[in-house]
């Protein structure tokens, strides 16, 4: 494994600080990635208990040498599996669950990987190194598909010409690589867009997202941990883009949404209570002083919820 820096947690302080950690208390990080925010957590615990989960097996590797000296378990599959890998473990109620969004330095700087659109690599982008590739989806889904792809998950005003392309270019040879698929996007969209930036983040995110099953992971998941939250814990979400960020959004909204009755309804009917309350009434973001030495970390935003 390369021993070059590998991941600079974003938002470290002001994640650490939201999850209100007790020392005694049981925290789960679902995406432990090498273990930036994770060995933080851990280092604040005496009689409690990390529980991390990554579906890379690199960045498990690497986390359980980061967290060797603190009472950890560190599970290499998909946090969706949150119930089912808690009850495997004999773990109950937990104080406090992070999910930190974003792909990892490590991933992205890592051209095998397939996840950069900056350097050549085999087209793959998957996090676990198993299942569906991006070469699979690029190669092989249909028009309808693939534009519907490039529409929902990376809101790509242009996917239409995109995707004609890639259909074109398929007609003659499979599309095998990150800088093939990167031309073949370039080519399809306005010059004013070529020039004012790198046209191709929309396309790798909405492939990548494809093929990790992001979106569903995460839906599945956060409605995992909260129900796993004992009253008072927390729930701590940094997000990279605005599809993920609607999500947590609307489910944070609808865990802290009370009656829903008729306004004109002379007493409540429903019976539904708030289940949750949020910690910061507005999202947190980088600071400048991050900024300057992290900048991934521009995009990154963190809302946190409270069971009641």
């Amino acid at each position: 494994m390369s021993e070059k820096p590998i991941h600079i947690p974003v938002l470290l302080s002001e994640t650490i600080e939201s999850l209100d950690i007790k020392p005694d208390g049981i925290y789960v990080d679902c995406t432990t990635g090498f273990a930036g925010h994770s060995s933080e957590i851990a280092k604040r615990l005496t009689t409690g208990r990390l529980i991390g989960f990554d579906r890379d097996p690199d960045a498990v590797k690497a986390a359980e040498e980061k967290l060797k000296d603190y009472p950890h378990t560190l599970i290499n599959r998909k946090f969706s599996t949150f119930d089912e890998s808690l009850d495997e473990i004999g773990v109950g109620k937990v104080d406090g669950v992070l999910m930190d969004l974003g792909v990892s330095s490590y991933q992205l700087d890592t051209a095998e990987r397939g996840f950069s659109y900056h350097e050549d690599a085999p087209l793959d982008m998957r996090m676990s190194k198993s299942g569906l590739s991006a070469y699979d989806v690029v190669n092989e889904y249909s028009k309808e598909q693939l534009e519907k792809i490039l529409f929902e998950y990376g809101e790509e005003k242009f996917a239409h010409g995109i995707v004609s392309g890639i259909l074109k270019a398929r007609e003659t040879a499979p599309i095998k690589t990150t800088l093939e698929l990167a031309e073949i996007v370039k080519r399809n969209v306005p010059l004013k867009v070529r020039k004012e930036k790198n046209p191709c983040k929309k396309t790798f995110q909405a492939i990548r997202i494809e093929v990790n099953g992001e979106l569903d992971e995460l839906k599945k998941g956060m409605s995992e941990a909260f129900e796993r939250l004992s009253a008072g814990g927390r729930l701590a979400i940094i997000t990279f883009h605005s599809i993920e960020d609607r999500i947590v959004k609307n489910t944070f909204r609808e865990y802290c949404t009370g009656c829903t009755c008729p306004p004109d309804f002379p007493v409540c009917v429903c019976g539904k209570k708030p289940r949750g309350r949020t910690v910061y009434r507005k999202t947190v973001t980088a600071s400048e002083e991050e900024l300057e030495v992290n900048n991934r970390s521009r995009s990154a935003k963190l809302r946190v919820i409270e069971k009641l």
